[in-house]
């Protein structure tokens, strides 16, 4: 008797920003096209997972950062924990990818020999050659360009959404920020075409999703590859008439380069969202001038008044660091006077941490870890105080919110689902239980906001008031379509040893 083959099994880990998560969906399409399936589809492989992290796959792919603080630390603990899986697994492959790995290249093999594939930022579309030419030679294949390779929205996408579509309308970066390796590792900003782009968004709403993220690394400077300041309040506009397409975001613009036409398209515009993630960095002059950050604290806050004149309802998150080369006590007062005023709805805080190969890191100013830390706890302490007072603001509001997986991870102890409103707040509704079972992701709920915690809404109305309403949308048919297939595939996965013999009709 012939036992039908297994096909070889995958699991992508993803460490880092938006622009990874996407870069991941172009490296599941890529080994699926390859013959790979994702190892959640093979019951008799997921049931050998890990504490390690690997799923039971047989081919790991670890997709890299290198602007978080911890990137090297947090990849060569993860290779650890997968080295001691791979002896024990014949024929495991472990590959590396992203950022770092475009930085660090064949030094990864140094500190983990037992890597089999390594690849950038640059050409992610090797990833399944190279994996096979590893496992022909027995040796690890490398292969890293400088410069773009393959635009990744020529490669083939497995979205981890079918609901929601990150779409990128460039890659890299043209600014010189003295603390950020982006640059040197994405290369130099590289836009698509209009129409490419408003293809891609027809595409991804035509499979069922009805929310789409513009992706750059700075996207509104889209437009400067062919000489059109104004590419990006036109093409929020376009995107925004695409038939079917509820929900237009975008993510991260840069200060320096945000214009009027931008907010006056977001207000105009009836399906882009009322949030704004608007990178702060430093509240100082100072510092933001040796940050080479091309705005002041003035524009930062013009801009943010200017956004809330046209959208009163929007929430404007932020990045900040503590802690740049040279800060003075005084410069980071500045920064919580900025804080305090721009009254963000959340703000992703992070300790400064030299990134090899920036000018930051060769400064002999360097911020004392203590100080740092000090400074950090208190940023902290006051936009925990802001986003709680801004959230209980929410409260007696009617959200819109889109339902999404695996956004509330208490949801089974409390019969409450999660997804964003319209300005991305994260919100938990009360079901009626009527309706327990009966609300899929990528479904609209509406509700009245009862309680605002410092991170999220709950939504409780419908056991208070009785406020609740459901829509279905063909969003929500596409991701039970996709359960539906995904559960196929597992019932017709060939088992392990003797195949079982189904009889029609029984």
């Amino acid at each position: 008797m012939i036992t039908p083959e297994i096909p070889r099994t995958y699991t992508i880990r993803t460490l880092g920003c938006q622009m990874n998560v996407h870069d991941s969906e172009r490296m599941a399409g890529l080994l699926e096209e390859a013959g790979l399936v994702h190892v959640s589809k093979v019951p008799e492989y997921a049931s050998r997972a890990t504490e390690a992290g690997d799923e039971g796959a047989d081919v790991v792919v670890l997709n890299t950062c290198s602007v978080r603080e911890n990137a090297a630390t947090r990849l060569y603990g993860n290779l650890g924990q997968l080295a001691k899986v791979k002896r024990e697994r014949p024929g495991m492959q472990i590959a590396v990818g992203g950022c770092f790995a475009q930085q660090m290249g064949h030094r990864i093999l140094e500190k983990a020999p037992w890597v089999d594939a390594i690849f950038g930022t640059h050409n992610i579309d090797v990833l399944p050659v190279l994996l096979e030419r590893a496992r022909h030679n027995e040796e690890a294949a490398v292969e890293l360009e400088e410069s773009l390779k393959t635009f990744p929205s020529t490669l083939p996408t497995k979205r981890e959404s079918v609901y929601a579509g990150w779409v990128s309308i460039s890659v890299g970066c043209n600014n010189t920020c003295t603390f950020c390796i982006v640059p040197h590792l994405r290369g130099k900003e590289r836009d698509r075409r209009p129409g490419d782009i408003l293809a891609e968004v027809a595409a991804v709403v035509d499979q069922g999703a009805i929310e789409v993220t513009l992706l750059g690394q700075n996207v509104n400077s889209y437009g400067v590859s062919f000489g059109d300041r104004g590419a990006f309040a036109k093409l929020l506009r376009q995107v925004g008439q695409v038939p079917g397409l509820e929900r237009v975001r975008f993510t991260s613009p840069h200060p320096a380069a945000f214009t009027s036409d931008v907010i006056h398209a977001m207000a105009e515009t009836p399906t882009v969202m009322p949030s704004l993630h608007m990178p702060l960095q430093s509240g100082s002059d100072q510092v933001l001038r040796q940050m080479r950050r091309s705005y002041r604290r003035k524009k930062f806050l013009g801009i943010l008044d200017e956004v809330r004149e046209y959208l009163p309802e929007a929430a404007i998150t932020t990045d900040i660091i503590v802690g740049f080369p040279g800060e003075t006590d005084e410069d980071f007062e500045q920064t919580l006077e900025v804080v305090e005023r721009a009254r963000f709805s959340s703000a992703f805080t992070f300790l400064y941490s030299p990134r090899p190969g920036t000018p930051a890191a060769d400064r002999e100013d360097q911020v004392p870890e203590a100080v740092k830390h000090e400074r950090y706890q208190r940023l902290v302490e006051l936009q925990e105080r802001i986003s709680t007072e801004e959230n209980k603001a929410q409260e007696g509001k009617l959200v819109e919110v889109l339902i999404a997986s695996g956004e509330g991870r208490k949801d089974g102890q409390t019969s409450r689902i999660s997804g964003r409103a319209k300005d991305n707040r994260l919100v938990h509704v009360a079901l009626p239980e009527s309706y327990q079972g009966l609300v899929r992701p990528g479904d609209m709920v509406t509700a009245r906001v009862t309680y605002g915690a410092p991170h999220h809404l709950v939504a409780d109305s419908a056991l208070t008031s009785g406020e609740f309403t459901h829509r279905t949308t063909r969003a929500g048919d596409a991701w039970q379509a996709r359960q539906e297939a995904d559960r196929e595939a597992q019932s017709n996965a060939v088992g392990l040893g003797l195949p079982t013999l189904k009889v029609r009709g029984s």
